[in-house]
């Protein structure tokens, strides 16, 4: 990235933190590493108003594997901690090995608490049958108005073992309504609280205690914009509104993945 972007990423993230949005998501997976350094820019001096989420790929999510890409991470996001540590997504190494070694991340006080993305509910059941309750964070998983096939099993779940669910990528690939009648659902919800679209996509996808969202957002308007959705709380005739508008579709295998 060309150092005039970076300032400009570096800015925005800096920008969310001001404006009270302290989640921030990376991985080792973007850029290659790259922008797990320039979040390690964005938060220096900053780092206990954080709370930071990094990813660990499955090709390199065995025991010993998981233990040095963590510890990569860190080197990067200039950070002795992370809040919470992902695998990424269901991978080939034994899942008991990696969940040993996210343990022995936490017994190192290297991270805080982990979790897992892009895992369906039989996946979820099998961390659980290792594991016991209370130790899986949360599910980071693709969430959108039009891909809510979570709400079928990957959400209930979750929402009986007291797991979070991360809503990746929540406005979809560029527009998120796709038909007249899903535009003029959510107009008339923004224009009865004066917000844009993408808060009141924001506040359907997060109208639920174990519902949370993380959009991406690199330019400056894009993150304000976004900090207004967390005072949005939509009523019951809007999100049934919303709900029928975007229809959950039908269940299948698996979750879908970007």
């Amino acid at each position: 990235m060309e150092d005039d972007g970076r300032a400009h990423v570096v800015a925005a993230l800096r920008a969310g933190l001001d404006l009270g949005m302290t989640h921030i998501d990376t991985a080792e997976m973007y850029g290659s590493g790259g922008v797990e350094s320039i979040v390690g820019e964005a938060i220096a001096g900053r780092r206990e108003d954080v709370y930071l989420v990094s990813k660990v790929l499955p090709s390199n999510a065995s025991r010993k594997g998981t233990v040095s890409a963590c510890e990569s991470s860190l080197r990067r996001l200039k950070t002795d901690y992370l809040n919470c540590y992902l695998l990424h997504w269901p991978g080939s190494y034994p899942l008991e090995d990696t969940l040993a070694a996210f343990e022995d991340l936490l017994a190192a006080g290297k991270i805080r608490a982990w979790g897992v993305s892009n895992f369906d509910e039989r996946e979820l059941a099998r961390v659980l049958s290792l594991v016991g309750p209370g130790k899986l964070a949360c599910n980071q998983v693709l969430y959108h108005l039009e891909e809510r096939s979570i709400e079928h099993a990957v959400l209930p779940w979750c929402e009986a073992q007291g797991v979070a669910v991360v809503g990746y990528t929540p406005f979809g690939r560029g527009s998120f309504a796709s038909s007249p009648e899903q535009k003029r659902v959510l107009q008339a919800v923004a224009d009865k609280h004066g917000r844009s679209l993408h808060n009141v996509a924001l506040g359907f996808l997060t109208r639920r205690t174990r519902l949370f969202a993380i959009p991406k957002a690199s330019k400056l308007e894009h993150v304000q914009d976004n900090a207004r959705a967390g005072e949005l709380i939509l009523d019951a005739a809007e999100i049934e509104a919303i709900d029928q508008a975007f229809p959950i579709g039908p269940r299948r295998a698996g979750v879908p993945m970007l």
